[in-house]
């Protein structure tokens, strides 16, 4: 892990009411980061007020008067802050929790007690996700036509794991290897079409919820409502749009990693 250089560094704004825990905190972090201590809200938005350049907050759940879930939500209803990465460092690890901070808007969640390597790695992560693309996204794309799936690989790659494959019958053996977060199947295929690759797809465990978003030159209604009717969350039409596909990609698998981190990170 490359940590940046005092004359590069980014900066924090850490949120806990115990005293102990942002001595802690600004302890572990003010060799790598600018660390701002807030011991509740008010502190936390006069500390917003002098600028609007903070990189991150890390924001505890549990505190008097005023909880990190109201906190996350006001920072979030405001245009001048809602740009900013919330990550949670709480002692809550069941699964509601969890859930609640993902759904309000947090990147992360991270449990109490916390060892400094885990969260140096963990702040490293959201400031540099292109040295963590173990940890992205991956999307399958099922294309008989490589120029598409080379058009979707360049269009993604940057935020996604992106596989692809030109033979749908060998889709099979790929999921063997690979547990996509969103399948991505262009319709009309020989030998395979989309629709039948659904049906597999959704007869082989883990993926029988992974968001499946179809590609097609198709518009009319009855392949939109057939899509719909064997639960194809989305469709994109071709030729491919880059911003569109990105935002559809994205919009399809915000729901199912949040999910995945759920069950990845409560104990």
């Amino acid at each position: 892990m490359n940590l940046p250089r005092k004359d590069e560094r980014k900066k924090i704004i850490c949120v806990d009411d115990i005293q102990f825990m942002l001595l802690s905190l600004k302890d572990r972090l003010k060799d790598y980061y600018k660390v701002y201590p807030a011991q509740n809200a008010e502190a936390l938005f006069e500390i917003l007020d002098i600028a609007d350049d903070y990189d991150l907050i890390i924001l505890d759940i549990n505190m008097p008067e005023v909880d990190g879930y109201e906190i996350i939500e006001r920072l979030k209803d405001d245009f001048r802050y809602s740009h900013i990465p919330i990550m949670f460092l709480t002692g809550n690890t069941d699964k509601a929790s969890v859930e609640r901070a993902l759904n309000l808007g947090a990147v992360d969640v991270l449990f109490k007690p916390i060892t400094k390597e885990v969260l140096l790695e963990k702040i490293d992560c959201q400031f540099n996700p292109e040295r963590y693309k173990d940890n992205q996204p991956i999307i399958l794309a099922v294309d008989d036509s490589p120029s598409i799936l080379k058009a979707v690989n360049e269009t993604l790659n940057d935020t996604y794991r992106v596989y692809t494959l030109t033979r749908p019958e060998a889709i099979l053996e790929v999921l063997k290897r690979v547990t996509p977060d969103l399948f991505l199947l262009d319709c009309n295929m020989p030998n395979v079409s989309g629709f039948e690759l659904v049906k597999i797809i959704r007869n082989t465990p883990p993926n029988e919820d992974t968001p499946i978003v179809f590609l097609t030159s198709e518009s009319n209604s009855d392949t939109v409502y057939a899509a719909i009717g064997l639960g194809v969350k989305d469709y994109i039409l071709k030729p491919i749009d880059d911003d569109l596909l990105r935002e559809k990609i994205a919009v399809n698998t915000e729901d199912f990693i949040k999910r995945r981190l759920i069950r990845s990170a409560v104990k």
